[in-house]
């Protein structure tokens, strides 16, 4: 059986423009990769489409600002792709810097969830480290948010942003419990926890997604390494 990887398109962004789509794709297969995680899927549905099918990967979570962008044309995006989970991937950290705030973004998720759910298609929630810097009464906005949340509503946890908040992540995700569907990970040596002992704490985890973002010169070195080490670790 394939061990299911995916990857962050947003970490190969200035390889993607002016028609190299496919050929990235292709390379990123190439490399174990059995998923990209799109951050643009309304620019060119089809030709995203196009390129995910070539390459044999498929797209089951993708980034859209569902709770800002026209939804259904969003969602239509969602469905035509084969994405079944939608993450709202960023929100403005003043935002969210009141209870009002966090209040006001779980509504509107949980109602852009039931919407989703219509077309068959989840909702979920990316997090940077804002979300555990600010607290609110004490409590970090991002617990508050996800106590918010419908259940319906899915997590993925970036363990690197979580950590850099000052969440524990090897303590916070078994309390999370099967909230948490996706995770962003990578490999270096910036991470604050051991990775290793991270991915197991995930109980009800359907996807890995490796983003490297903070990169200088060719990405694909870090994009191959962190391929080779996360492919070798959900197999050993």
């Amino acid at each position: 059986m394939t061990t299911p990887l995916g990857v962050q398109l947003y970490s190969v962004r200035d390889d993607i423009g002016q028609d190299a789509l496919p050929a990235t794709l292709a390379r990123l297969a190439a490399l174990g990769f059995t998923h990209a995680e799109p951050y643009d899927i309304l620019s060119d549905t089809e030709g995203l489409a196009a390129a995910l099918d070539a390459a044999g990967l498929r797209a089951t979570t993708a980034h859209a600002k569902i709770t800002e962008l026209d939804r259904d044309a969003v969602l239509a995006a969602a469905v035509r792709l084969g994405v079944e989970t939608v993450i709202v991937p960023w929100v403005r950290p003043e935002s969210i810097a009141t209870r009002d705030g966090v209040e006001a973004l779980a509504a509107a998720i949980n109602e852009a969830s039931a919407a989703a759910a219509a077309h068959g298609i989840r909702v979920g929630y990316h997090n940077h480290d804002f979300e555990f810097a600010q607290h609110i009464d004490g409590v970090p906005a991002y617990e508050l948010l996800v106590g918010l949340l419908d259940p319906a509503v899915v997590l993925e946890l970036d363990t690197y942003w979580a950590a850099v908040g000052g969440a524990d992540v090897t303590e916070l995700l078994p309390r999370l419990g099967d909230r948490v569907r996706f995770l962003h990970v990578k490999h270096d040596d910036a991470n604050p926890f051991d990775i290793a002992d991270v991915i197991p704490r995930a109980s009800s985890l359907e996807l890995p997604v490796v983003e490297v973002v903070v990169h200088e010169g060719d990405v694909f070195p870090l994009i191959e390494e962190n391929a080779r080490y996360f492919l070798g670790l959900v197999n050993a």
